[in-house]
């Protein structure tokens, strides 16, 4: 009997151990950073768990499966979409969400993930649907702005908080692609036919002011080296001019001066004819006043010099 009644009171024993263990382990519960438990009592919504040690009502209190507090990327497999146009375009997207009220997370909405891709695409496809295919390709800010609006309005009553919407491609039909990379090559042609005209037009306007800057120049250059020279000549002739006042030559001088440039006349092919001016009668009678002595007939001299006057140059 006393053997009996002690394997009775062991097996209490360790049942009561393991209940304890139960609820220790029921009770006690460590909710992680950046993690929230909600709590239903009786299953009623109790409370939110924040982040640290708490201590729970075992069987009476449960604990539903933890949320996660941080931002989370979804993406989302491609969608088709029919453009203004009639054309089927398939978008993938990406959206940024966060939780922020986890009882509204749990208690509003069945599968919040699911439900941001449902609107998502509904809602793509009717901002899309009012766009044609050009103004769908270069209008994706407008349509991340636009999305996001409406996915964070929608979401909002959900306890989540969507921060940003990404359209992360969006790829027309094959027979569209091959359109546009025609159209692009012959937009990208004519663009270089454009630069190359272009070029060719400032390259004939800087050659042809480049030229009327260097006929400028050299017209300049002519003209200031033409009033050099005529400065210089005139200074020459006032130099000649000067020293002749200052010798004081006589009327013996002048005349041989003058009978030697009269050769200087006939210098030249073109030369037939050459005219004697009436002073030389006057110089020869100088020049005979100083090599004879005598005074030659200024009148014969002045016959002599005409008829010579009426011959050709070199007979």
């Amino acid at each position: 009997m006393e053997n009996a009644g002690g394997a009775a009171l062991a097996i209490v024993l360790v049942v009561l151990i393991v209940f304890v263990i139960i609820v220790l382990v029921r009770s006690v519960r460590i909710i992680p950073q950046a993690r929230a438990g909600v709590v239903e009592r009786l299953g009623k919504y109790q409370r939110t768990l924040n982040p640290g040690l708490t201590i729970l009502i075992p069987f009476v209190d449960r604990l539903l499966p933890l949320l996660d507090l941080r931002e989370q990327v979804v993406s989302f497999p491609p969608q088709p979409v029919i453009t203004e146009d009639n054309l089927v375009v398939s978008i993938d997207t990406v959206v940024y969400f966060q939780v922020t009220d986890p009882r509204a997370a749990t208690y509003e909405i069945a599968n919040y993930i699911q439900a941001v891709e449902q609107l998502t695409t509904t809602t793509l496809r009717n901002v899309v649907g009012g766009l044609n295919l050009e103004e769908a390709l270069t209008s994706r800010d407008q349509i991340n702005g636009q999305l996001r609006g409406v996915l964070d309005e929608a979401t909002g009553r959900w306890g989540i908080r969507v921060s940003r919407v990404e359209l992360k491609a969006i790829d027309p039909p094959h027979s569209i692609q091959d359109s546009m990379e025609k159209q692009m090559r012959a937009e990208r042609d004519r663009r270089a036919a454009i630069l190359t005209a272009e070029g060719t037009k400032q390259s004939a306007i800087l050659t042809a002011e480049g030229q009327r800057q260097a006929s400028i120049l050299a017209a300049e250059g002519e003209a200031k080296a033409a009033i050099l020279r005529a400065d210089g000549e005139a200074q020459a002739i006032q130099k000649v001019f000067d020293a002749i006042h200052r010798g004081n030559p006589d009327q013996k001088l002048l005349a041989y001066q003058y009978l030697q440039t009269l050769p200087k006349l006939a210098e030249g092919s073109s030369n037939k004819l050459w005219i004697i001016p009436s002073e030389v009668g006057e110089a020869l009678k100088g020049i005979g006043n100083v090599l004879g002595g005598t005074n030659p007939d200024p009148a014969a001299a002045g016959g002599l010099f005409d008829e010579m006057a009426a011959k050709p140059a070199g007979q």
